[in-house]
């Protein structure tokens, strides 16, 4: 048992399922998973029902302050598969900014990040509505230390590719690695807070309450 009396899980979250508990539409929920949570579990930054990949959850309610509305950046990488060749040039465009609209129809030029063209991973998990093998494409891997509401599909609109796949791999240490989409992995109090370099749970309290 953590000292907390906390626990901590990462999922795969597969593609078409909404990243809730408890929706008044007729959709796929984490309760769905074959999983038995303890009460009071909760996913800590969503992912759109279309994204895939690394999901948090805990029963840990300060975790969502400590880790994306902290002064210090986390980074979160994603694995994008985009339609058609991505040049050079717009690699460039990325990397240095590019302009999105935000919420209250604000235009905003995104931060620096890291993104590179990668070959497609040869273990990676098949998904319903695959793009045809033979119409031109790219696959990225872009590292944001920012998460706008649906960023990185924006992103990918701004430099006219659209998105088609979109998996988050990892955010700092923590990775995805061989889970299986709708797999569950359970994790140690202190491990989680090591690899995604975020406060210790015997720290948290004194920093939330300044």
């Amino acid at each position: 048992m953590n000292e907390s009396g906390h626990r901590y899980f990462v999922i795969n979250k597969p593609y078409d399922m909404v990243s809730q508990f408890i929706s008044p539409d007729k959709v796929n929920l984490l309760g769905d998973l074959d999983y038995n949570f303890p009460e009071g579990t909760h996913a800590v930054g969503r992912l759109d029902n279309h994204s895939e990949g690394l999901l948090i959850l805990t029963t840990n309610k300060k975790v969502t302050k400590l880790l994306f509305e902290s002064e210090t950046p986390h980074k979160r990488t994603y694995l994008v598969q985009v339609k058609n060749i991505v040049s050079q040039e717009t690699l460039e465009q990325l990397r240095n900014g590019v302009s999105i609209r935000i919420k209250g129809g604000v235009d905003y030029i995104t931060s620096p990040c890291h993104v590179e063209l990668v070959e497609k991973p040869a273990n990676l998990f098949p998904r319903a509505h695959e793009l045809r093998p033979d119409l031109a494409h790219s696959w990225l891997l872009i590292t944001l230390t920012e998460g706008k509401f649906r960023q990185i599909r924006k992103m990918m609109a701004a430099i006219r590719h659209h998105c088609h796949r979109l998996i988050r791999v990892s955010i700092e240490d923590l990775e995805l690695g061989s889970l299986q989409p709708g797999q569950v992995m359970e994790i140690e109090e202190t491990a989680f807070f090591e690899k995604l370099k975020i406060t210790s749970w015997q720290e948290q309290t004194s920093i939330l309450l300044q």
